[in-house]
């Protein structure tokens, strides 16, 4: 049995599905939940179905740059497994390098190398690494959270400019762990690399200059469809 099919198997699809629903079920219910406290609260029913409208209407936009991220995990890990890991806690990022570090310890030179490859054998490594590696983070949060969150807000409160740069330098070191590692494995990454970060300038200038705030959520939809339209150039090109 090849990667292919195993990562586009009818058990997958069903495990998939039957995850999803349950995470569904339990939306669900944190919604129930919450309309009869707002109810108890006092805060009418036009106010709560506003609330819920709007905050549909404004996920939908930000949701296309999670659907361009199936597209392109798909390409290498079929259908069912970035279906499940982009509608629950997964990013494409992290999901993209989790899965190139697999085939790269695997001895592939990446994870596009290793889905030509169609080894089976490294199917379950890949969504273990994907789901269970980061588990870590998800525990973290779930007992300290809370405990980090009001800490780093009271320090940004206290030292005032110094507490926002220290975030700052929180978001560089997850870019400094990422970065290098696709970066350095050729031009046409470090072009590509180039591109997003320009797009992500422009959108920047142009929200600056004409006061369109709801460009904002299409930047980093824009930069990762451009961004891969240029990879596939640069690949043309430097081939």
């Amino acid at each position: 049995m090849s990667l292919s099919a195993i990562m586009n198997s009818t058990t997958l699809y069903i495990a998939v599905i039957v995850g999803l629903l349950l995470i569904f079920l339990l939306c669900a219910v944190m919604l129930k939940m919450a309309w009869g406290r707002c109810i108890e609260l006092g805060i009418s029913q036009e106010k709560i179905k506003g609330v819920i409208k709007s905050s549909v209407i404004f996920s939908i936009v930000p949701s296309l740059s999670i659907v361009i991220g199936l597209f392109s995990l798909a390409a290498v890990l079929g259908v069912p497994w970035p279906w499940f890991r982009l509608s629950v806690v997964g990013s494409v990022s992290y999901e993209l390098m989790a899965a190139d570090m697999v085939a790269t310890g695997a001895g592939y030179e990446s994870i596009g190398a290793l889905a030509a490859a169609n080894d089976a054998s490294q199917a379950g490594a890949i969504m273990f690494v994907m789901s269970i590696g980061i588990m870590f983070g998800i525990v973290t949060c779930t007992f300290f959270g809370k405990k980090i969150q009001t800490s780093m807000t009271s320090f940004r409160e206290k030292n005032g400019a110094w507490g926002a740069l220290a975030t700052g330098c929180f978001t560089l070191a997850l870019m400094v762990v990422f970065l290098p590692v696709q970066v350095f494995k050729g031009p046409i990454y470090m072009l590509t690399l180039a591109v997003s970060a320009l797009v992500t300038y422009l959108h920047g200038v142009i929200i600056k200059k004409t006061g369109w705030t709801w460009l904002s959520n299409f930047v980093l939809a824009d930069s990762l469809v451009l961004a891969m339209v240029a990879s596939v150039f640069f690949a043309n090109l430097l081939a």
